[in-house]
């Protein structure tokens, strides 16, 4: 069996279809994901449906990857896939599970699609990038979509709720500075093998709740078990490796904007398969929060683009 440490070139090895498909199936997977965690909500506990979905998840990957080898990162690189394994797969399963115990799959992943402006604040605040007036006015235009959805379900579902639009809130965080951080893996790195190590130390972070696991398991349906199975098949095991592919062979920035047709998707499904929808209000806020997403994406023009190239 031999190592494998470097990724082939997309471009050369793989049709053009081939990213965007693999988006496709990411954003379907993805916004299913949602859906099967709120449908979960009232038998499993946040922390045990973590811990059963990066199981499956980390088992089904490992038997793929290691068929292609073993992988060999460098010490920083490491570092980053450990990084990755706590917040994504750990902290973001984890508080997105615990936020959909009190907001509806619509409105949770309204709250995520902010991730793109945390993601620019965090360049801005860390990497000395610069604060844009565009990034200023998205801000505000965000998180005023925010308040209103907070205002909207704590309306409709009590105060608790707004503790779901925090908890869902803390998963864009961590769902951000991970992207992050995964685009110079996946650059060097095969997608499925980044993917099952994070997964994998994902898992190992979540073993405190092996008690509630089986408790919960033990009480479940068998149709409950198999949604959790689905949960670490297919938005875990398959999207998280079509997204780190696409990744490979996309920008950050493009492939993030893509994650936009995730929320209606969630919530057509979220209508027929659990008949629930978000609060009205809920959705001017998710509105108001995409064209904040938008704004502070802008880049302003410059004297230097402006000007003709030199001869």
């Amino acid at each position: 069996m031999t190592a494998t440490t470097q990724a082939e070139p997309a471009a050369t090895t793989a049709p053009a279809w081939l990213p965007v498909a693999a988006v496709g199936v990411t954003l379907l997977l993805w916004a299913s994901a949602f859906v099967a965690i709120r449908h979960l909500a009232g038998t499993f506990s946040a922390g045990s449906l973590s811990l059963g979905r990066l199981l499956v998840g980390a088992l089904c990957l490992g038997a793929v990857a290691l068929g292609r080898g073993l992988p060999r990162p460098t010490r920083g690189q490491w570092v980053s896939i450990v990084t990755i394994g706590i917040l994504w797969f750990g902290v973001y399963n984890v508080a997105l599970n615990a936020g959909e115990q009190h907001v509806d799959a619509g409105t949770a992943v309204m709250l995520i699609q902010v991730s793109p402006v945390l993601v620019a604040l965090l360049a801005a605040t860390f990497l000395h990038e610069r604060f844009t007036l565009y990034l200023g006015l998205g801000l505000a235009l965000a998180f005023g979509g925010v308040a209103l959805i907070a205002t909207a379900s704590g309306d409709s579902n009590g105060d608790r709720s707004v503790l779901g639009v925090v908890l869902c809130l803390l998963a864009a965080v961590v769902y951000s500075v991970s992207l992050v951080l995964q685009k110079p893996l996946v650059a060097t790195l095969p997608a499925i093998h980044v993917t099952w190590l994070a997964c994998t130390v994902g898992a190992v972070v979540c073993l405190p709740f092996s008690g509630q696991l089986l408790d919960d398991a033990g009480d479940a349906s068998a149709s409950d078990l198999w949604w959790v199975v689905y949960l670490g098949v297919f938005p875990t095991a398959i999207a998280f490796t079509t997204f780190a592919y696409a990744l490979r062979t996309m920008t950050a920035s493009s492939l993030g904007v893509t994650t936009y047709l995730v929320p209606p998707i969630t919530i057509v499904m979220g209508w027929l398969l659990l008949d629930e929808t978000p609060p009205g209000m809920a959705y001017i806020g998710g509105a108001l929060a995409l064209v904040g997403v938008a704004v502070a994406r802008r880049k302003p023009r410059t004297l230097a683009a402006e000007a003709p190239a030199p001869s």
